[in-house]
């Protein structure tokens, strides 16, 4: 089983973000009550054991902004849950993420911190909305791996208005001077989403392939492997876990604000609000999946990963077509799975697939 965290508390809105994410205005320890109530209600509803959870993600909105000591009765919680070696991450802001607080979260069990760095150019911060510098970028990469945190992941994103040859190159000699810092890197092209500061501004996009693919390359040159479309880690030993099984199709439960959970083909989704969530944490609307459904989400989410497409989820005319892709060599076949050489083109081959 695999867990995720919703923590909806943040110091400002960012131009692009579309997740739930609130002012605390002094609801957090309110929040943090109402989330223990929701972790213990499905820990019962679905029976979980002991040492069964082998991933915890905490996710936002951003961590860092709620004080390390809330946390402390979430982990003494789910402690007995977690297997010995599991994977427990957290998201964080660079200007949140203090020494103090990866060193509390470090000793409640936190193996893995996420930086939402997004860039290092000061001018593209502030075209994105974010409240942080260059520098807390590196001050955070330093603190962390002064408390002792060895997995070390950090957002970029690209694929702005901003973005050319020259602003990339600048993003990677930074990415490349504090190469021994990271062992995790998530490269995300700007998308505009609704409801964003963003959303009616397609200026503000590049739409530009030849420069991602020039981005994506240079990032493989650093040493990271690219597992998933946005997704590089500097070995397999450092692949997000958590993530992964999202892609494969694991089951998983979701608590907290606008939190979803997968488990048995249904996929469960809480309360939207934080009204309503603080006066009902236990609530579910529940969304059964057809087979047909779960076909579709493995093929696009194993065309945008190496985890690849198992012959077996394709019915005998997705196979034929894949076939068809085999032998223009937009796709590979090796032991009984279908993986893209090109995740760029994931959405293009997964729609023809389907």
């Amino acid at each position: 089983m695999h867990f995720y965290l919703h923590i909806p508390f943040c110091e400002s809105k960012c131009h692009y973000c579309a997740f739930t994410s609130l002012k605390k205005k002094g609801y957090e320890r309110a929040y943090f009550r109402a989330l223990k109530e929701d972790i213990l209600f499905h820990l019962e509803r679905f029976e979980l054991s002991p040492n069964s959870i082998k991933t915890l993600f905490i996710g936002g909105g951003t961590p860092s902004c709620a004080d390390a000591e809330h946390y402390a009765e979430i982990f003494e919680l789910l402690s007995p849950f977690l297997q010995k070696n599991a994977e427990i991450s957290s998201e964080a802001n660079p200007n949140s993420a203090s020494l103090k607080w990866l060193k509390t979260m470090k000793s409640y069990g936190l193996n893995r911190i996420s930086f939402g760095a997004q860039s290092f150019s000061e001018k593209k911060l502030q075209f994105l909305g974010r409240i942080h510098d260059a520098k807390m970028v590196e001050k955070a990469l330093e603190n962390a791996a002064i408390s002792g945190l060895k997995k070390v992941n950090l957002d970029l994103i690209y694929d702005t208005a901003l973005d050319d040859k020259k602003m990339l190159e600048f993003e990677l000699s930074h990415l490349a001077r504090l190469r021994p810092l990271i062992t995790h890197l998530s490269a995300y092209h700007l998308a505009l989403e609704p409801r964003t500061a963003f959303a009616k501004r397609p200026s503000f996009k590049k739409n530009a392939p030849n420069l991602a693919r020039h981005f994506i390359q240079a990032i493989k040159n650093l040493g990271f492997l690219q597992y998933e479309i946005s997704n590089f880690a500097a070995g397999k030993n450092q692949i997000c876990q958590h993530n992964l099984a999202y892609w494969q199709g694991k089951n998983y439960l979701g608590c907290g604000l606008s939190a979803v959970g997968f488990f048995d083909k249904k996929r469960f989704y809480t309360h939207q609000t934080l009204k309503s969530y603080l006066e009902n944490p236990c609530f579910r609307t529940e969304e059964s999946l057809s087979d047909e459904d779960l076909r579709l989400e493995r093929i696009f989410l194993g065309l945008r990963s190496s985890w690849g497409v198992r012959k077996s989820v394709l019915n005998l005319e997705q196979r034929k077509r894949a076939q068809i892709l085999v032998r223009a060599k937009k796709l590979l076949f090796k032991n009984s799975r279908y993986h893209n050489p090109n995740f760029l083109l994931s959405d293009a081959l997964a729609l023809y697939l389907a």
